[in-house]
C-alpha cells in the first residue's frame, strides 16, 4: 500500500521532535518556504551546531581539568631511593584464621634497585632477592 501504520491512523505522517527543532525540508516544504530561504535557515541551523558542539567541547575539558585537579590534591608521591626501608601491603586474599585481625604488610624489605616505570626490586632481611618487580602504590616506607 506504501503508507506507514501512523499515516493510516492519524492521516499524516509521523513528524519527529528533532524535526521541529532542526527543520527538515519536509516541514519546511509544508510551511511553505521558498527553497532559497530553507537552504539559508538550514546553514544557519548547522553553523549553530558547530558552535554548541565546540561550547560543549570547551565545557568537557573544563570539568576535565577540575577533576584531574581534585585528583591530584590527594596524591601522595612516593620517592624511594636504593636502600630505603619500605613495608609492602599484602593484598592476597589468603585464608587466615586470624580474620579482620591479620596484618595487612609484610616486611620491612630493602630497596635493592629502582627500575623505570615507579617499579622496585626488593631484598628482605635475609638478603635474599625478589624475582619480581614491585609497584611503588604496593609499597610504603617505613620508619624504623
Amino acid at each position: 500500500m506504501g503508507a506507514t501504520p501512523y499515516s493510516l491512523v492519524y492521516g499524516m505522517d509521523a513528524v519527529l521532535p528533532v524535526e521541529l527543532r532542526i527543520p527538515s525540508q519536509r516541514v519546511m516544504m509544508e510551511a511553505g518556504l521558498p527553497e532559497f530561504e530553507w537552504a539559508q535557515a538550514r546553514y544557519q541551523e548547522l553553523h549553530m551546531i558547530d558552535e554548541k558542539r565546540l561550547k560543549v567541547l570547551y565545557h568537557v575539558q573544563r570539568y576535565q581539568r577540575l577533576v584531574e585537579k581534585a585528583f591530584k590534591k590527594k596524591v601522595r608521591i612516593r620517592d624511594v631511593k636504593k636502600g630505603d626501608l619500605v613495608v609492602k601491603f599484602d593484598r592476597a586474599p589468603v585464608y587466615d584464621h586470624r580474620g579482620k585481625f591479620r596484618p595487612n604488610s609484610l616486611g620491612p624489605f630493602i630497596v635493592n634497585e629502582v627500575l623505570f616505570g615507579k617499579a622496585v626490586r626488593l631484598l628482605d632481611q635475609n638478603g635474599e632477592t625478589s624475582t619480581e618487580p614491585i609497584n611503588l602504590d604496593q609499597l610504603k616506607k617505613y620508619y624504623a
